[in-house]
């Protein structure tokens, strides 16, 4: 007794440093990551700025180019006819000549170094942007390492009496929750951060403007700003909304998607979502009731940000055994073949159907919108 009771602790203080270093290692990647990102966006100015230098810089070279061709013809006409000038005109046209030609030179060798900066600057961002992915990938996997060792194995001793029923239980679980941390990370990445770096990028270009062009072109690029902003801030709060309805848990189901289509279209006021409910609600499982919610949810998302549809319709029919849910849009639509290997939002859709033992299908093609068709088992088997 004495030595289960020693092993068992031992493996405990054991998990505990490996959380305890993992911790740090992720806190380190995410320092990397930050730092990295930081880089990324000053680089994509500098960049920015090149390559307005270049324009820049390959126009006067022309415009010297054109003055050099034709103080060398001064040159050529005053050296041929050199009886006809006298000794100053004759070295002011090979003076002038010269310090033409030489500032071609410069401005020539100006434009080379921006154009290896630039080249230098795109590989470096490419690295960066490698870099960046590369430690999004290894703090997955270490949340994912430690979600397995904190939620399940941290009382050891009494996981190892039913080891592989909770280790399937248990990977089904973190499974589920870590894609939708990486739905929610990917989801904050692509709006609201790429907007505000974006704004940040934005920022900086403004004080070039205002430098180069003026208070009036200024003016126009702080409007845009604006809006990029404003954009943003409504981003955040879809996002905040998507997380959990509160209104799920207290109304229930139809309720709840009848406040979430009201809230989409205060906030995409060009689209009209008609509802339509058959047969008689009823209470389900919250775990059913929130993954119905979020099949719902994803299909019109993904008809507003991708399909841009003006028109959608979602029919929800409760049957006894089963409910059978209909969303449609009259959107822009899309080719199975193309999207099927690369949204993310379909795959989760599917992973989520499957877990409900339903089925799922999608009816689109580019130009005819899109129609998504679940059935869902809703018995108590």
């Amino acid at each position: 007794m004495t030595n289960k009771n020693f092993d068992t602790k031992s493996l405990d203080v054991i998990f505990d440093r490996m959380v305890e270093v993992m911790d740090h290692s992720k806190k380190d990647i995410f320092i990397i990551s930050e730092q990295s990102r930081q880089s990324f966006e000053e680089m994509k100015v500098e960049l920015e700025i090149i390559r307005d230098n270049i324009e820049t810089v390959i126009i006067e070279g022309d415009l010297l180019e054109t003055k050099s061709r034709l103080a060398r013809n001064r040159l050529a006409e005053v050296s041929k006819n050199f009886e006809t000038y006298d000794e100053p005109q004759i070295r002011s046209a090979y003076e002038t000549a010269n310090e033409i030609q030489i500032n071609l030179l410069i401005k020539r060798t100006e434009e080379r170094q921006l154009r290896l900066r630039r080249d230098e600057l795109e590989r470096r961002l490419q690295d960066l942007l490698e870099m960046i992915e590369r430690a999004d990938q290894l703090v997955n996997q270490v949340n994912i390492v430690m979600n397995y060792l904190t939620s399940d194995l941290k009382d050891v001793g009494v996981a190892l009496e039913n080891a592989k029923i909770k280790q399937d239980f248990t990977l089904k679980i973190i499974e589920a929750q870590e894609e939708e941390r990486k739905r929610l990370s990917r989801e904050i990445h692509d709006g609201p951060a790429q907007m505000l770096a974006n704004v940040l990028l934005r920022t900086d270009l403004i004080n070039i403007t205002y430098q180069q062009r003026g208070g009036d072109e200024a003016m126009k690029e702080i409007n845009e700003l604006k809006d990029m902003v404003r954009n943003a801030l409504s981003e955040v709060r879809r996002i905040i909304y998507d997380l959990r309805p509160m209104a799920l848990d207290d109304l229930g189901l139809i309720p709840t998607l009848k406040k979430y289509i009201s809230t989409i279209q205060e906030y995409n006021p060009t689209c009209m979502i008609h509802f339509q409910l058959y047969g008689e609600e009823q209470r389900l499982q919250p775990n059913f009731e929130v993954a119905i919610f979020r099949l719902i949810q994803e299909s019109l998302t993904n008809g507003i940000k991708h399909g841009k549809f003006k028109e959608a319709w979602v029919k929800v029919e409760w049957l006894k055994q089963k409910i059978n849910i209909i969303v449609k849009d009259n959107g822009i639509g899309f080719d199975q073949n193309e999207a099927k290997e690369k949204s993310f939002g379909l795959i989760g859709m599917r992973e989520r159907v499957d877990l409900l033992d339903g089925t799922m299908k999608i009816i689109s093609s580019p130009g005819k919108g899109t129609t998504i068709l679940f059935s869902i088992p809703i018995n108590e088997e």
